[in-house]
């Protein structure tokens, strides 16, 4: 098993000045440690693009709480944002035949992909030097899938892939500190529709 925290510190210790890279942010949640450690090494644009975030009402929640931690946080270089669009028929596309299959499945890998891909063509439009994503900060999310698409990305779109797995040194547990911190929402779903009637199923089940 790769260690891609590892793999991170390689690349900080070889990066030349202060490069720009495209964070894609999931939540102020996950996002909050990220970010926090990043941009020791980085000058990073916040990229929310989520069309898996399939209510609108829990799409901007989860934005405007992105937009809030970043306005209260002091980093040491700048962190800017972009909205993405929401485009849920996107994430319904890449969904179909696949509405069944449980959370962490191929549905997800494919969920990853979509949000990543953007991502890296954001990053070469505007010309970043790297893009990557907060996903694997969470404990729920396939850190594996997430390199391989990166690394996959970075190839068709010629930028760099941060390879990372933010979970590691206590980075989610640290997510957690700074969401009680800042009073962040936090989230009991990914935010599919499938996730949420899957976590719904959970809580009536332990009832």
């Amino acid at each position: 098993m790769i260690n891609y925290q590892l793999k991170t510190d390689e690349i900080i210790k070889n990066l030349d000045g202060v490069p720009k890279l495209l964070l894609h942010c999931c939540c102020a949640p996950c996002s909050s440690y990220v970010l926090e450690y990043l941009t020791e090494y980085f000058e990073i644009t916040a990229f929310f693009y989520n069309p898996n975030i399939t209510d609108i009402k829990e799409y901007e929640k989860r934005k405007s709480e992105l937009k809030r931690y970043i306005a209260q946080r002091d980093f040491r270089y700048p962190v800017t944002m972009i909205d993405g669009d929401h485009e849920p028929e996107e994430f319904f596309a890449i969904s179909k035949g696949r509405e069944d299959i449980p959370e962490g499945g191929e549905r997800c890998r494919m969920c990853y992909k979509l949000r990543l891909e953007k991502t890296a063509q954001l990053a070469k439009e505007q010309k970043y030097d790297y893009f990557c994503t907060t996903l694997s900060v969470s404990p729920h999310k396939n850190a594996q899938w997430l390199n391989e698409i990166g690394g996959e990305s970075e190839q068709k779109y010629g930028v760099m892939y941060l390879y990372s797995d933010f979970k590691k040194r206590n980075g989610y547990k640290r997510s957690i500190e700074l969401s009680a911190e800042y009073g962040l929402y936090r989230q009991n779903f990914c935010g599919c529709v499938f996730s949420q009637k899957q976590s719904l199923k959970q809580e009536i089940s332990e009832k």
